[in-house]
């Protein structure tokens, strides 16, 4: 589906600093969610299956070997670590599982740690299966296929246009061409990006439209939750009611796409995450995130139950969820789904807990200064 807006439109609805207007916004674009997806939902959950030490500069992220702050590390997890994890995100009510390292691309022998996982999740879950593991090739595409992996995540983090003042030894053009690869094996993509790094209005809508060329099957949007010693550490949370107007306005613009908030939601948002809800979105990222404390799961569920979505499993996020069972991927049959019996809090779950599974490393020598942006 084309976008609902044109350029323009996008960049004046970006100007709006009225509640009721946003409000107004907000229903236009409730109804563009309900049109297209009617009442079902797509939650999702991630491990971060490799942390800390990353050789690259990009200015948001706490992992990087040029951010001053010390380093939150753990080496890459056993495949019977992930799948412990994706059964404490079933157990919660997610849909979806993803298994999230860091860096431009894993050694061969972390990326099968990654291949035995996945299979392991895909015998023992009911979960979609997705991975976020830098760059890969089209040959690593299908291994990841083979394995049981449904979707890859690469994000092109922001415009194209201010790109290069967020990363500069990540290039754009690699991103796009992970992405193609994703498609060429037959994989689902999920490509999105982070607001409030210092761009501008305009720049979020050449985002927004660029996302709509490359056309992902979801979108995960992440809100700045600035990390002491990065980049971007003295920038400002944003404005709840300015999150809520750009979910609105990205939801119009990639109508088709399964949208999501991520990282950050938890700080930008309080109270108003529910009213975010409404702006558009299919999901969140339930449980916690790749260095940061989340939201209690029952918490998460309630905010789209109150809406009268549906957060139990349905054809587009798992109600089947292993339609790799009949096109022959996977032997066995589909195991229970503990949706019964559905766990509330995070203190229940041995969900991924960045609090204390990751050990924060003190860094050697003087920290090397961010590259300049080309």
């Amino acid at each position: 589906m084309p976008p609902l807006l044109t350029f323009d439109e996008a960049l004046a609805l970006g100007e709006l600093t009225d509640r009721d207007e946003i409000a107004e916004l907000v229903e236009r674009a409730w109804e563009v969610r309900r049109d297209r997806f009617g009442d079902s939902t797509d939650l999702c959950s991630l491990v971060n299956a490799k942390s800390g030490g990353c050789a690259e500069d990009c200015g948001f992220c706490a992992q990087s070997r040029y951010a001053e702050a010390d380093t939150p590390m753990h080496a890459m997890m056993e495949p019977d670590q992930i799948l412990e994890h994706a059964k404490a995100a079933e157990a919660a009510g997610a849909h979806r599982f993803c298994m999230v390292t860091q860096g431009q691309g894993l050694s061969k022998r972390d990326f099968e740690k990654i291949v035995e996982g996945a299979k392991l999740v895909a015998e023992h879950t009911n979960l979609k299966r997705c991975a976020s593991v830098g760059h890969i090739s089209v040959e690593r595409a299908k291994r990841l296929r083979e394995a049981g992996i449904q979707r890859v995540h690469h994000n092109v983090e922001t415009a194209r246009s201010y790109y290069d003042e967020v990363s500069t030894t990540v290039r754009y053009e690699g991103r796009i061409r992970t992405i193609e690869a994703t498609k060429e094996a037959g994989l689902e993509t999920c490509v999105g990006g982070i607001l409030n790094l210092g761009e501008s209005p305009r720049q979020r809508v050449e985002m927004a439209f660029e996302l709509a060329e490359i056309n992902p099957d979801s979108v995960p949007i992440n809100l700045l939750n600035p990390r002491t010693g990065t980049k971007f550490d003295d920038r400002e949370l944003m404005d709840p009611w300015e999150v809520i107007k750009w979910v609105a306005i990205f939801r119009l613009i990639l109508p088709d796409a399964l949208f999501r908030l991520c990282g950050g939601r938890v700080e930008n948002l309080g109270d108003l995450q529910p009213l975010a809800v409404r702006a558009g979105l299919n999901g969140v990222m339930m449980g916690n995130f790749l260095t940061t404390l989340g939201v209690d799961p029952g918490e998460d569920r309630e905010s789209f139950e109150e809406l009268g979505l549906n957060v139990a499993r349905q054809p587009d996020n798992g109600a089947n969820p292993r339609p790799d069972n009949r096109s022959g991927w996977l032997e066995g049959e589909t195991p229970r789904t503990p949706v019964d019996d559905l766990i509330d809090s995070q203190a229940e779950a041995n969900f991924w807990d960045p609090s204390t599974q990751l050990r924060v490393i003190k860094k050697k020598g003087p920290t090397p200064a961010y590259p300049s942006s080309r």
